[in-house]
Order: structure tokens, then sequence, then C-alpha cells
């Protein structure tokens, strides 16, 4: 009776055995939900350079991170306060749900979407978007370790067309007299709207509803060797030549330009900021972001 008891308990404690085992065989193999992923990185950077088709979806052609927090769907439209808007987050722009691999979001202004998703790494995922057959890649970071002033620094083009106009509220003692010393008012505008940048030299203080713009032209941004801090603007005037600056940006609503033929220092502030939330409003700028190279994700890590 004992034999038989023992043999009981030695088969009963093999059966836990190997139940216990083939538990933990089952939890390490359960695939991760798609809504557990996206919950696993609290900032996705739209890799744009990646981006795959002919079509778009506005508000991510015009979005630099999207994040996805308990159903609310987040989007850093603005360079403008990146980091602080939304606690790094962005803006809450609309609503989201998934199902096995596919994702709806539903946006504020652009409605229903929805994406297939695959992921392509730990932190790499794919949204294709078979209505617009287009293809976005987005890389995962937590807050903590996303560099927006990277972000920031990489797309200092598109930080001058968040405002609606420049002013003039300093230029300094040195440097010799030029033409631009008369220039007050700066509007950046996208690519694909005409000549992307005019200026006025309107008094200082000129409601900017009635500023007349004596000159008009295109406009660019490019990076110095050697010196991230630091860009060279140049201001390509129609029929008079161009203008070379040195551009720094001193906070997220003043810049400073040195120009450096006449050794005149200059800043500018920022009027009327637009709140990249419409796609209305920057139907341009999205065109334009498609065919602007952005420096790589890999530089967004501190």
């Amino acid at each position: 009776m004992k034999i038989l008891k023992l043999l009981s308990g030695y088969i009963m404690l093999t059966f836990l055995l190997v139940s216990c085992s083939a538990t933990v065989v089952i939890d390490d193999d359960q695939p991760i939900t798609l809504n557990d992923l996206l919950h696993d990185y609290e900032i996705w950077y739209l890799d744009i350079e990646r981006t795959q088709g002919n079509g778009e979806v506005p508000f991510l052609q015009k979005a630099f991170t999207i994040s996805f927090r308990n159903g609310t769907f987040y989007a850093n439209n603005n360079l403008v306060g990146m980091g602080s808007n939304g606690n790094g987050f962005g803006l809450d722009v609309g609503f989201f749900n998934t199902n096995l691999m596919e994702l709806t979001i539903d946006h504020d202004i652009d409605g229903l979407y929805d994406f297939r998703v695959t992921q392509l790494g730990d932190n790499n995922i794919e949204l294709f978007n078979a209505r617009t057959n287009t293809s976005y890649h987005l890389i995962g970071y937590q807050r903590n370790t996303f560099d927006y002033d990277q972000v920031f620094n990489d797309n200092i083009h598109y930080f001058l067309q968040e405002y609606e106009v420049w002013e003039k509220r300093f230029t300094s003692q040195e440097g010799v007299l030029n033409e631009f010393d008369e220039e007050n008012f700066i509007q950046f505008l996208p690519f694909g709207s005409g000549d992307n940048f005019k200026s006025s030299k309107d008094q200082i203080g000129t409601d900017i509803e009635i500023l007349f713009y004596d000159y008009l032209g295109h406009y660019e941004v490019d990076t110095i060797v050697g010196n991230n801090a630091v860009k060279k603007l140049t201001l390509d005037y129609d029929y008079l030549g161009n203008e070379s600056f040195e551009l720094s940006v001193i906070n997220d609503r003043r810049i400073r330009l040195y120009h450096p033929v006449s050794g005149t220092t200059y800043e500018f502030v920022g009027l009327n900021l637009i709140q990249y939330k419409n796609a209305e409003k920057i139907k341009s700028r999205q065109n334009e972001r498609k065919r602007i190279s952005i420096t790589t994700f890999k530089k967004l890590t501190k």
C-alpha cells in the first residue's frame, strides 16, 4: 500500500513538473500584441526618407513624431514647442484602435484611416495604407532618449515657416551700412507656393495684415560643416542677386542673422505661430517634406 502511494505521488509530481514546464514555454512563445508594441515606445519618429508610394496620409505626412497612449493618438506637427507640448507627446489629434496587426486611426481633421502594421525590428515598424498605397516607417524611442533638439536642428527650414512673419527687433552697432538694414519683416513660405520668401521695409511695429512686401525670392538653409549650431541662410532675391547670413536660433521664437559681408548682426522675432493641426493649412509643406531629405534617425539618440 505504501509502495502504491509512493508511486502515485511520483506520477503526480512528474505530471506537475511537465505541466509547469509546458506553461513556461507557452508564455515565452506568446506573441506581443500590436497594442502592446505601440505602447512599448513613447515616441515614434517618422523616417520620412523611407516613405514608399505615390500617395500620402495627410496627418502622417506633416508629423515629425506620433504617439499611441491608451487609445489617444498624439502628434508633434510643429517644431516650436517640441519636447514640451503634451509632455513631449505633442497634441491630442485623434483616437486609435488595434485588431491583430491592423491599426485604425480616427484623426480629428482627416478622418478614418486603416493600416496594416509590419514589425521590421525591435523598434521599427511599417504602416501600410491600402487606400493611398503608401507605406510609412516608424522608429520607436522613449522620451528620455529621444533627441528633440536634433530634430529641431535638422529641420530649421520648416521652423522658419511656423510663424506668419518674422519682425526685426535688433540691429548691431557693428557693421557697415547695407541694403538689408532697411528690411524689417521676412516671411518664409513652403516650396511649391511660388516665391517662397518675402521681405518688407515697413516700419517696425506695422500691423502684419497691412504689410507691403518690397522684395520676393527663394530661400535655402544649408548646413555649415563642423558647426552644428549655425546654418547658412541664403536669400535669393528675384533679379537682385543673393544675400547670405549665418543663422542661429536663440529660442523657439527668436533667431539671429549675422551678415558676413557687412559684419552686421540682426535679430528677428516670430509673430503669429501657425499651429499645424489643420491639414488644409499645411498642404504645401506636406509636399515639400516628401522631397527634402531629413537626417537619418540614428542621429536622434544621444
